[in-house]
């Protein structure tokens, strides 16, 4: 049988391992689906409900695999559908190879139905490395470099393979002039900064008195040596969202996520640091960061584009956390003097009663802080934690405390709607035998959660583990967009925009054959997260939300009280139950703790 372009694409793609491919049919690509029927599903095709939730898929598989994702749509429409999720995985270093149709070579720049200048629209977001394939004998190296340049440098790649070239005959690169040649592979590679550059880093670290650790993402091939590292020096750690999963939240001196939605501990350590070390983070928000004068700097990145930023470091220390780590650790000093760990610890130690306070406030009818609170004890130790932007953010920031093997994310830097359910299903392709837990609200559950329930439904037969436990923050308002309006603009709650439609969640899992429970008492909360684990089958729990519980941030500033007041005065149409659940929750922070009485 003569092999064509688009049979050499999945063989080269099985060549390079990549075992599933996250899609959505058109004719675009109907030659790479004939391929596909004549290679008997192999990689296999996991059909989504949308394109933009292919590629989300993809970029939960390749967060929670350490592998590349690879996502498909035909040209036109589909190449448009793709790019929110393409975006979220370029802003979070997550590589991901899209291959998208295109209309027929011949008819190209002739204004013809669905063409687009697909190499214009993805030249963002596939900067590092876009091209369409023009001639069978150029496939290989594109799509050999598409897979490498994802990889290495944690991106977004693109091919763009028209209609016609899909059904061409394939024939190899020659050994001739003008012919590309291309081979599989790539190694992993380990870069250490300079000895000397590393003895100035220890020399600033070893001065300091008070040291802070940002950790992110990139530190979590380093976990050991982060936990080393800041024995050593006494010092706090304070986690950037996407490295919420790299220490557990149980050692005494980790102070949380890190910035609008984090914790107070982690406000006050940088509040109060002498000294700072940034170990893989990218975190954009300076004001969460010491005073430019109050704290000599150090930061450690893989990515030589993202050092040097964020803070005015003294020492930019290009390399692999872990190796960078390790080369450092012989030249630091240990800190005799453990006050500043103590006040640290401290601190973190009355931050948890005050989460565990504010959980137990009574709300109308449910507190969504209760609802992590409470999940965060029914979390397997091996759990994967997906969520979405939105108030459910700040939860999962603050409340989930991570343990174990436990991993999490979200779109942490584009912080788009959308991703915590097809994330969740990315996940559970990356691993099949562990439990996955996606945490969304309403707004993102009617975005496109729904959607990809019914993904959820299709598939789920197949994992080891049937369980995905899906929970919803049901308080029929764009909570996060509400507060946001309050507190940076002054305005009330704009209905029209803000109010959602009603719709049962929890019934239309049933309807879908899954598990569903619509949960309205506080009592019924923990009974319901243990029911949904010991569930034979994807289980979604409906939590009917109070959106007047305050997502208050670690350290709120005068102008934003004064706006919330004249939101307040200017009509807000929850105006009592927001004044009176503000009041509450933040009293919790000023109550005597059981460490203060000891």
């Amino acid at each position: 049988m003569v092999e064509l372009v688009s049979d050499f694409l999945l063989r080269r793609l099985r060549e390079w391992n990549v075992d599933r491919i996250f899609s959505y049919g058109g004719d675009g690509i109907n030659g790479i689906l004939s391929a596909w029927q004549r290679a008997d599903n192999d990689p296999r095709f996991i059909q989504a409900r949308h394109e933009e939730l292919a590629a989300f898929e993809a970029v939960g598989y390749a967060k929670f695999s350490g592998r590349v994702g690879v996502c498909m749509a035909t040209g036109g429409p589909g190449a448009v559908h793709l790019l929110n999720g393409l975006y979220d995985a370029k802003l979070d270093h997550v590589p991901v190879v899209a291959i998208v149709g295109q209309q027929g070579s011949t008819s190209l720049g002739g204004a013809y139905q669905q063409e687009i200048d697909l190499g214009s629209l993805y030249k963002d977001v596939a900067s590092e490395y876009v091209q369409t394939v023009t001639a069978p004998q150029q496939l290989p190296n594109v799509l050999d470099r598409a897979i490498r340049t994802a990889w290495a440098k944690r991106t977004v790649t693109a091919l763009i393979i028209p209609g016609d070239v899909q059904e061409l005959e394939y024939s190899p690169p020659t050994h001739a002039f003008k012919m590309v040649p291309s081979s599989l592979g790539i190694s992993d590679s380990v870069v250490i900064p300079s000895g000397d550059d590393v003895q100035r880093a220890a020399g600033i670290l070893n001065e300091g008195e008070r040291v802070a650790i940002m950790i992110g993402q990139g530190a979590r091939g380093a976990a050991n040596e982060v936990t080393e590292v800041a024995d050593t020096l006494g010092a706090g750690v304070a986690k950037a969202l996407l490295g919420k999963d790299v220490l557990s939240d149980d050692l005494p001196y980790v102070t949380g996520a890190s910035g609008l939605l984090g914790t107070r501990p982690s406000w006050e350590l940088m509040r109060d640091c002498d000294t700072l070390l940034m170990i893989g983070a990218s975190f954009p928000y300076s004001q969460f960061l010491p005073e430019f004068d109050q704290a000599r700097g150090v930061q450690i990145d893989i990515d030589p584009t993202m050092i040097g930023m964020r803070y005015p470091f003294e020492v930019n220390l290009v390399g692999d956390a872990q190796a960078t780590l390790r080369e450092l650790l012989p030249l630091l000093h240990r800190k005799e003097d453990r006050t500043w760990r103590a006040d640290v610890e401290q601190t973190v130690t009355r931050w948890w009663e005050t989460m565990e306070r504010r959980a137990q406030v009574k709300a109308d009818p449910v507190n969504p802080e209760l609802v992590f609170h409470e999940l965060s004890d029914e979390l397997p130790d091996d759990s994967i934690v997906t969520t979405d932007a939105g108030s459910v953010a700040n939860w999962y920031g603050r409340h989930l405390r991570f343990r174990g093997n436990i991993r999490g994310s979200l779109s942490g830097t584009l912080a788009t709607m959308g991703p915590g359910m097809p994330y969740a299903t990315g996940a559970k392709f990356a691993h099949p035998d562990r439990p996955v837990f996606a945490l969304v609200g309403d707004g993102a559950m009617q975005m496109n959660g729904i959607n990809e329930l019914i993904t959820m439904a299709h598939y789920w037969p197949e994992w080891q583990d049937p369980r995905v436990v899906v929970g919803v923050l049901n308080n029929s308002d764009l909570n996060q967009v509400t507060w946001e309006l309050r507190a940076l603009s002054g305005s009330p709650q704009f209905l029209p925009s803000q109010q959602l439609p009603e719709f049962g969640y929890a019934r239309f899992a049933e309807l879908l054959g899954l598990r569903g429970v619509r949960i309205e008492q506080p009592g019924d909360v923990r009974s319901a997260w243990q029911q949904a684990v010991r569930a034979d089958r994807p289980c979604l729990l409906e939590f009917v939300t109070d959106p007047a519980v305050p997502p208050i941030p670690p350290e709120a500033n005068w102008d934003q009280m004064e706006n919330v007041a004249e939101a307040m005065l200017r009509g807000d149409p929850d105006a009592w139950s927001v004044v009176k659940e503000g009041v509450k929750s933040k009293a919790q922070e000023f109550i005597p703790h059981r460490s203060d009485r000891k």
